[in-house]
């Protein structure tokens, strides 16, 4: 790679499904993780193991020590001034659940308040305000898309008014790579007197993200689309809003005192971290924030640049394939498209014989699919850092193949 080389960190790389080269193309969906991750969860097992916060000897200890300095470097990655505004949850999605839950009890909505959200949306950002709304009576109402799945700006503008309580948009689109403008965003919800809830599974892996820049309120992260394990994410929101919320599930941990009559809630974070935590997930999650940031995040989204650059001229000598979306310098490096007369799937597997992994279908964003016109959905290839053009160019030949079947 030009800007950087660090696939031997990733030893899945060596693996040759079927005696093919791998070539891993599904980062979208989830990234692949490097042996400093791995390795930083097998020591917390083999050395540290113990549950945190309430041990009062040495294990627990070291444990709970890792775990909250789990917090601070997320804190640090995403530009929080407080760490204690770093809330670990299972991922994105119930960093929004969360928020669709403790703000909606806040808020009191009700018939005559509105939520604004977009047809681009990951289910993830649509579904938990679809039933905030059932349940409360509030209006939900949707930014339109234009065919390549850039918001329509000028209706954004139109449907943001002072009725809306909540405004909720992704940082980049999953499907298309579309980079939505946040602040301008968050600017027009303000005005109109809202709270504002980003989306950022594919943008804080890919490039420097700073929260307090950014204008929001809440800001939703996943581990796993950034090197990190499973089953752990991130909910960063204002420490005043965080502290007024009532919590999202209740149990250990999050308890300040209970007696037969009631509870008192712990501080933050751990006010919305009830019961045993992802101990060992949180420090995977810390090993990957220190890998990305030894890398440096704008010579990530310098190397995610060329590579999409590069595979944006490539695929078009395809014969029968369409490209969606925008323009490269509108987009991160997520690439949609269809071979004429072939089911999205049915390419997914002709790669996969070819030890190429790609996603097809709807990517859970069925109304945006609608929207687009593609509603079987696309083969949608995603790179990250441990991708090369040597990859491209191997998606490029297979497709070639592949379109003659067509």
């Amino acid at each position: 790679m030009s800007a950087m080389d660090p696939r031997e960190d990733f030893p899945i790389l060596k693996e040759k499904p079927m005696g093919r080269r791998l070539v891993y193309l599904d980062t979208t969906a989830t990234s692949l993780r490097p042996k400093q991750v791995v390795d930083a969860i097998v020591e917390f097992y083999h050395r540290y193991n113990a549950n945190i916060h309430r041990g009062k000897y040495w294990l627990s200890e070291v444990a709970s020590e890792l775990y909250d300095e789990a917090h601070k470097a997320v804190a640090r990655f995403l530009g929080a001034e407080d760490w204690r505004e770093v809330v670990f949850t299972r991922n994105t999605t119930e960093s929004i659940n969360l928020v669709a839950y403790s703000l909606g009890k806040m808020l009191k909505l009700g018939p005559g308040d509105e939520i604004v959200t977009t047809v681009s949306e990951h289910h993830s950002n649509m579904v938990p305000w679809q039933v905030l709304a059932k349940e409360t009576g509030a209006t939900l109402k949707y930014i339109p898309v234009n065919l390549d799945g850039t918001l329509k700006l000028s209706e954004a503008a139109k449907l943001i008014t002072p009725k809306a309580k909540i405004v909720a948009f992704q940082h980049v689109s999953n499907v298309t790579g579309t980079v939505h403008p946040v602040q301008e965003l968050a600017d027009m919800a303000k005005r109109a007197g809202a709270f504002v809830v980003v989306d950022g599974a594919q943008s804080a892996p890919h490039f420097p993200v700073n929260v307090r820049e950014l204008g929001v309120d809440f800001y939703a992260v996943s581990a796993h689309k950034m090197l990190g394990p499973t089953g752990i994410g991130a909910l960063w929101g204002k420490r005043e809003l965080l502290e007024e919320m009532p919590p999202f599930i209740t149990g250990g941990d999050m308890i300040s005192k209970v007696t037969l009559k009631g509870a008192t809630w712990n501080e933050l974070p751990w006010k919305f971290e009830a019961g045993t935590s992802n101990i060992a997930g949180g420090i995977g999650f810390k090993a990957a924030v220190e890998y990305l940031e030894r890398l440096g995040m704008e010579r990530v989204l310098a190397h995610e640049r060329e590579i999409l650059e590069y595979a944006w001229e490539r695929l078009r000598e395809v014969p029968k394939l369409t490209l969606y979306g925008p323009e490269p310098r509108e987009r991160l490096a997520i690439l949609p498209f269809n071979i004429e007369g072939m089911h999205p799937h049915t390419v997914a597997k002709l790669l996969d014989e070819r030890g190429i992994c790609v996603r097809s279908g709807c990517h859970c964003a069925q109304p945006l699919a609608e929207a687009m016109g593609v509603p079987q959905g696309t083969v949608r290839a995603s790179f990250y850092i441990y991708n090369t053009k040597e990859d491209v160019d191997a998606l490029v030949d297979a497709l070639k193949e592949v379109a003659k079947r067509a």
